[in-house]
């Protein structure tokens, strides 16, 4: 039970500070994926126009948006997925076929407990706050916090837009099982010719979320403008995942589905490298502090 406790603590731990270490680029790149006018003057026109422009207009804080409600879902996340490998660790060894269908039926589960925190997260990061000119001066409006924001979601849009884009969430279940399939394929082969370091686990993490996550990227736009407040003109609004698909397809063409990719795969590939970097190294040091701890008491 002591390793179970062990995963869940340095699984959380990494996954949060891979969060924060990246955050600044998550926002980049929800901002680009939701963005419909490339060619207005307010529009970005790429990942370090959207970087620079927010940080002017915003601030630091800006960078950050909605940091607080990402890292309560990851936290979220992480303990449905602990308490899915206590319940494995429990059972006999489960095969590989198992392993994928009960990994599907967790993140299933976790997307239907999870979405309304990253819708909430969804608006809150691509809210923009621009200067407005005052009487001599600029100023600048504040954001809304997780608190407000949660209240103007129920009072405009009704419980139900906490599932918006839960469709998509669901499809993008896979995302994972791909990264952790890489990951451990490579890893299982390497270890078979040399002893992994920290760098090697960077690496392979980078590699198992670049194909995830370029394999799946159109269900995470979808997603993110699913998540969105949805216009009430006919031909704005996504009724569904294929309506989204065939809209965007229709109006910016397939390089619309790929919005804020380099982003986000930087990103993506930095965040799972970091995650189980700092897993490996947080796991280390809480099964001595457990072991520790177990003798002193």
């Amino acid at each position: 039970m002591s390793d179970n406790v062990a995963h869940a603590l340095s699984g959380a731990g990494g996954g949060i500070i891979a969060m924060i270490l990246t955050y600044p680029l998550i926002t980049v790149s929800s901002r680009l994926q939701v963005q419909k006018d490339t060619k207005g003057i307010d529009a970005y026109k790429g990942g370090w126009d959207a970087a620079v422009k927010i940080f002017n207009n915003e601030g630091i804080k800006g960078l950050y948006s909605g940091l607080n409600s990402a890292i309560f879902g990851i936290a979220v996340t992480n303990g449905m997925c602990t308490t899915k490998a206590i319940f494995e660790k429990s059972k006999r060894p489960m095969s590989v076929v198992e392993s994928i269908i009960a990994g599907t039926i967790a993140g299933s589960a976790t997307v239907l407990v999870t979405n309304p925190i990253w819708v909430v997260n969804t608006r809150m990061t691509t809210c923009k706050v621009s200067l407005d000119e005052g009487e001599g001066e600029r100023t600048k409006p504040r954001k809304l916090g997780t608190i407000a924001t949660i209240l103007k979601i129920i009072n405009e849009d009704g419980l139900k837009a906490f599932w918006q884009g839960v469709i998509p969430a669901l499809i993008l279940v896979t995302n994972p099982i791909i990264q952790y399939t890489v990951f451990e394929q490579l890893k299982s082969r390497i270890e078979k010719m040399k002893k992994l370091g920290n760098l090697d686990f960077f690496l392979l993490g980078a590699i198992g979320k670049l194909v995830a996550t370029s394999s799946t990227y159109p269900y995470i736009v979808i997603k993110s403008r699913m998540q969105l407040r949805q216009s009430s003109l006919e031909s704005a609004r996504y009724k569904n995942t294929w309506d989204g698909l065939q809209k965007i397809i229709t109006n910016e063409g397939y390089g619309g589905l790929y919005k804020g990719i380099t982003s986000k795969l930087l990103q993506s590939v930095l965040t799972a490298a970091f995650l189980f970097m700092y897993k490996e190294v947080l796991f280390k040091y809480t099964i001595a502090f457990l072991a520790l701890r177990k003798r002193v008491i």
